[in-house]
């Protein structure tokens, strides 16, 4: 990591990727002038950004709960890692300083007085803003962040690494949390071998001593298990009732203490709750492009009855954000990506649209 420089030289312009045409995948590359850091700012020096589905999302409009579309002309992106290179006034008096290197996440600010902030849950901010969403992104030279809110990483992690720690990794660990497993229980990961599920995979596995199961589609199948999965299921082949058969015959009869719900279609959800042995848990945390629907089978008679749960999980806070960021510099998680530019943006979010991925692609921006 670099030192405490006096001074950075700070060129005039930078490139950035924007939504040219939202609602559809596009993106420009464009030259933008270099801003300047406000009162409680610092002027980072980005030099990787992993690519997320949210983004996706976003830039297409696909969520139709987002209060309003994208803008055109927006810098898109939420895991940027880079240096910091300039303070704004007054932002010299916390712990972070010239040569810092830090991440951006997708929450990009928080107030610390509200009440998702006083306990704990400062990514759900009432007055936070959105990197990527009416905020400038990370798929960017060059990004503005609040002193007080970018989070430091670890020396021995690369950066590389660390971009996609910021939103797939910190959801999947926060999500896990939330699950109400213990070491030895069996949880299952719907879109295992997808950037947040091969994640959760590793998390569950490694690092929390989760007996793992996992769904995806047939060629996913090395990756989920080189994550730690003791069993892989595809999900091509089964129909929801014999889905949850399956599950059961490989947890005694009993089904998973949790599903955790990665993959961001419907019908992952009505798979889910059939999967759960008694007074299990759903933890739900990929959102579905298009209308909203209700979770499949989830009658009121049967949750009452089989005591289930089912619980919502998105991003998570600082302090997950820092231990998720260890979890990595241990090297107890890593994630499966490649490294691309900037100038292919598009053609990746293309293959992302269309589930040619596997894991995650990050953007050496420098």
């Amino acid at each position: 990591m670099a030192s405490d420089p006096v001074s950075y030289e700070i060129p005039k312009t930078f490139k950035a990727a924007v939504y040219d045409n939202p609602g559809h995948i596009s993106t420009k590359v464009e030259e933008l002038p270099v801003p300047e850091p406000g009162p409680g700012q610092v002027l980072v020096r980005l030099t990787h950004s992993g690519v997320c589905r949210s983004d996706l999302s976003v830039m297409t409009c696909g969520w139709v709960a987002l209060p309003f579309p994208v803008p055109k002309g927006q810098i898109g992106g939420h895991e940027g890692v880079g240096i910091v290179q300039k303070l704004g006034p007054g932002s010299d008096v916390g712990t972070v300083k010239l040569g810092d290197r830090v991440g951006i996440k997708w929450a990009a600010a928080m107030c610390g007085t509200c009440m998702p902030c006083r306990n704990g849950f400062d990514g759900h901010c009432t007055q936070f803003k959105v990197s990527g969403y009416f905020t400038p992104g990370t798929f960017a030279q060059f990004a503005l962040a609040p002193a007080n809110y970018v989070t430091p990483i670890p020396e021995s992690l690369e950066s590389a690494d660390a971009a996609p720690m910021l939103c797939a990794g910190l959801t999947s660990y926060s999500a896990l949390r939330k699950c109400g497993a213990k070491s030895g229980d069996w949880v299952v990961v719907s879109g295992a071998g997808g950037g947040l599920g091969h994640l959760a995979v590793q998390i569950a596995a490694r690092g929390m001593g989760y007996r793992v199961i996992g769904l995806d589609a047939g060629s996913k199948e090395a990756l989920v298990k080189d994550c730690g999965a003791e069993h892989f299921l595809d999900i091509t082949k089964y129909t929801t009732e014999a889905l949850a058969e399956e599950t059961k015959k490989l947890t005694d009869g009993l089904g998973a203490t949790s599903v955790i719900v990665c993959a961001g279609v419907n019908a992952a959800y009505a798979q889910a709750l059939g999967m759960l042995q008694f007074a299990g848990t759903m933890v739900c945390v990929g959102i579905p492009d298009g209308q909203r629907k209700e979770i499949g089978n989830a009658f009121p008679q049967h949750l009452v009855g089989s005591q289930k749960r089912i619980v919502g999980s998105s991003i998570g806070s600082q302090r997950e954000a820092i231990e998720v960021l260890e979890l990595a510099a241990r090297a107890v998680v890593k994630t499966h990506y490649k490294i691309d530019k900037l100038e292919n943006l598009t053609e990746i979010f293309k293959d992302m649209k269309d589930n040619k991925m596997e894991g995650r692609v990050v953007l050496d921006l420098r």
